[in-house]
């Protein structure tokens, strides 16, 4: 673990494991510290290794931090992202792929990337990139939880811990579409799309190894679901205390009703 930023607290609620930082700047440095070292080690074992990134302002200071740590073979590793909105144009910076392709992609070579294409037939598309999930499966995640403890965009009114698929289409529930609002993506709620693409559940959680980077105030009440509820769909991220390796990275201010 960095030194330089180390966790106020380290505990455990169930089999997930919780570091309590001062900041998001410390908690973006630690947790980047610890997910280089898992790539690293993962890569003395296998060829190549699959990651799923998650995309939201959330996620700033640990992409930022992971893009400047050193010794990691990025011509190694395949990235995916685990939702997109439907229906914004190509170019439009709200799509996750071009926020990750600004924040990490075009930081580091990779071997592959690997976007879900959000104006392709949303069938045709989930079907295309499952099979992509299929072929490379994840060994690595990288999340955020939303607001309304949503993983990637499997709100409570649409997440199933066993769902069938890889990825479906998704009608967001206000919440997650004034969180967008909230965290500054887009201006006003009439703005925001209103379905998206999403890796589901089993998608994410059937990864070896999970990394989740849950920042600031506005998620105090995420943070207190997920830490404290019985572990339900009503409150999808409380499936993460029940991942053998899963670490949860949150600040004082997220951190404040607990």
């Amino acid at each position: 673990m960095n030194p330089d930023f180390s966790p106020l607290r380290e505990f455990n609620i169930d089999h997930l494991t919780v570091n309590l930082f001062q900041n998001r700047q410390s908690l973006g440095e630690n947790a980047a510290f610890q997910a280089a070292e898992a790539i690293r080690n993962l890569l003395t074992k296998q060829p190549v290794i699959n990651i799923v990134f998650a995309a939201a302002p959330s996620q700033n200071e640990f992409l930022d931090a992971l893009a400047r740590q050193s010794d990691i073979d990025w011509t190694r590793i395949n990235a995916f992202h685990m939702d997109e909105y439907i229906g914004l144009p190509d170019d439009a910076p709200q799509r996750f792929g071009n926020f990750l392709k600004e924040a990490l992609f075009s930081k580091v070579p990779l071997l592959a990337i690997y976007y879900i294409d959000g104006n392709n037939a949303p069938d045709e598309e989930c079907k295309r990139y499952a099979a992509l999930l299929t072929d490379y499966p994840a060994d690595i995640v990288c999340m955020g939880i939303g607001e309304n403890c949503h993983i990637a965009f499997n709100d409570p009114h649409v997440a199933r811990f066993d769902d069938p698929t890889l990825v479906k289409k998704v009608g967001l529930d206000l919440t997650s579409r004034w969180q967008q609002v909230h965290d500054g993506c887009f201006a006003s709620l009439d703005q925001v799309p209103e379905y998206a693409l999403t890796l589901t559940i089993p998608a994410l959680v059937n990864a070896p190894t999970i990394f989740c980077m849950v920042p600031a105030a506005h998620k105090a009440e995420a943070i207190h679901h997920t830490l404290t509820d019985p572990v339900s769909e009503n409150y999808p991220s409380t499936c993460l205390r029940q991942h053998p390796n899963a670490t949860l990275f949150i600040d004082q201010d997220s951190a404040r009703l607990l």
